[in-house]
């Protein structure tokens, strides 16, 4: 018997079909729970570009259907501070049939998947009540909310921690068919991304300050972005022999954390918790890195209420942590960018959101033995972690080895005991496993280097 089936099952609602929802929903659907989600076509066509890492996290989420049809890599060049990579690849993907797959996947799981957009959602002293623009008018009543419809979901009178306010401009063209590509170029008052498919179709976007772009009407919008890319080197590829469609989509890319990601009865995953500047490329795994916790959370605060606040700290420090981590990232890559020192686009960039190190190299005294949450059997437990200077959120199992009894064991240690040895004697390890593992402490700086 699953945990969920410890009390009458809550049929929970997830607004929004992308792969955060989704991720949910299946995580959901195997810990027993009724399922439905709404989910709204994209009002235009998206590229993406993904990498093997995302491509990864897409199968670990249970993405069968999403997967089958994925284009083959596709070379990426970056051009940055005058200097230009040929090095990586990533995989375009249309996100639009990257949502129908998802879709598959969710009906093959026993998901019920509702066509619709979302209207009024109404909340009651237990549950939620939402509506649907469709043709039918219909509702979905709800005893669990998951929010998952990305970036533009509504704040909820939540409060939020704002990044630089940016916007991205996006553009299509229509050229000869091609090779598939990538490309992204930084300018004097932003970056641009660019892809091309193999059918012709061209998508260019520039990125831009709200507050300093000075940028034109809506009427002169497609002239202002059609002039900066016909000076940037990297596109000329995308827009030789091709033609502009007239159409602009603005989209917000303000990073977006969300102070309170998780209430008794709700919980906002993926980019409706936290959202960082595409300019990482990571938006679809961080997406994931929150929708992928979520099911232990919820199905926590279903089944167990009286741990209710353990599974909220649980949630909120793992959005809070991913948001910053990722935040740095983008930081420090703007900061890599040295041209335009002054300019505003890149001035306020590289200083957010915080000086701190992206990582910090592990002090091996800073190693401390304390309870905190972790995900255990589908729900979230208290249990020792090791916590370092570069890993606040703890480390509970290293290749299924407790680490806390670990790290005791070796602090207690009597001198002239080597490492591998105390090991062996306090914990029963054998001589290889200890081996194994003391190799890994002092590559991880774990344990100090002998002299």
């Amino acid at each position: 018997m699953s945990m969920a089936q410890q009390k009458p099952l809550t049929h929970i609602v997830v607004l929004g079909g992308g792969p955060a929802g989704g991720a949910t929903a299946l995580g959901l659907r195997k810990l027993g729970y009724d399922v439905s989600v709404i989910a709204e076509p994209r009002p235009f066509k998206a590229v993406e570009g993904i990498s093997e890492r995302v491509l990864e996290g897409l199968r670990n989420a249970g993405f069968n259907q999403a997967l089958a049809k994925l284009p083959q890599p596709s070379p990426r060049l970056a051009s940055w501070n005058g200097a230009t990579n040929s090095a990586n690849t990533e995989m375009l993907i249309n996100r639009s049939e990257l949502d129908r797959g998802i879709g598959q996947d969710l009906q093959a799981a026993g998901v019920n998947l509702i066509q619709g957009r979302v209207g009024k959602v109404v909340a009651d002293s237990d549950r939620f009540t939402v509506e649907i623009k469709d043709e039918d008018a219909q509702s979905v009543s709800a005893g669990f909310l998951v929010e998952a419809r990305g970036r533009s979901a509504p704040a909820a009178g939540l409060a939020r921690l704002r990044g630089s306010e940016t916007v991205s401009l996006l553009q299509y063209w229509q050229g000869e068919p091609c090779q598939p590509q990538s490309a992204a170029e930084s300018f004097q008052d932003g970056w641009a991304w660019m892809a091309a498919w193999s059918d012709g179709t061209r998508y260019l976007q520039l990125t831009f300050d709200v507050a300093t772009a000075d940028l034109p009407d809506k009427a002169q919008l497609i002239d202002h972005c059609n002039a900066i890319l016909r000076t940037l080197p990297r596109a000329q590829p995308f827009i030789a022999n091709a033609e502009p469609t007239g159409i602009i989509h603005a989209r917000t890319s303000t990073p977006i954390l969300c102070r309170k990601a998780v209430g008794d009865n709700w919980i906002r995953v993926g980019d409706a918790a936290m959202a960082v500047d595409p300019l990482s490329g990571n938006g679809i795994f961080q997406a994931l890195s929150s929708a992928l916790q979520a099911p232990a959370v919820i199905n926590t605060l279903l089944q167990q209420p009286e741990r209710a606040t353990l599974a909220k700290q649980f949630y909120q420090q793992r959005v809070d942590h991913l948001f910053h981590r990722f935040a740095r990232i983008g930081r420090d890559f703007y900061a890599s960018e040295e041209r335009w020192w002054d300019n505003p686009f890149w001035a306020t960039r590289r200083n957010w959101p915080d000086n701190q190190p992206l990582h910090q190299e592990t002090d091996p005294d800073s190693l401390q033995v304390v309870s905190m949450p972790v995900v255990s059997n589908g729900l979230i437990e208290e249990h020792e972690v090791v916590i370092t200077n570069d890993q606040p959120l703890g480390i509970w199992h290293l290749n299924g080895i407790p680490m806390a009894p670990v790290v005791r064991a070796l602090q207690n240690k009597e001198q002239g005991i080597s490492p591998q040895r105390c090991l062996e004697t306090a914990l029963g390890m054998s001589p290889e496993s200890a081996a194994g593992l003391t190799r890994w402490l002092y590559q991880n700086r774990w344990l100090k280097a002998e002299r």
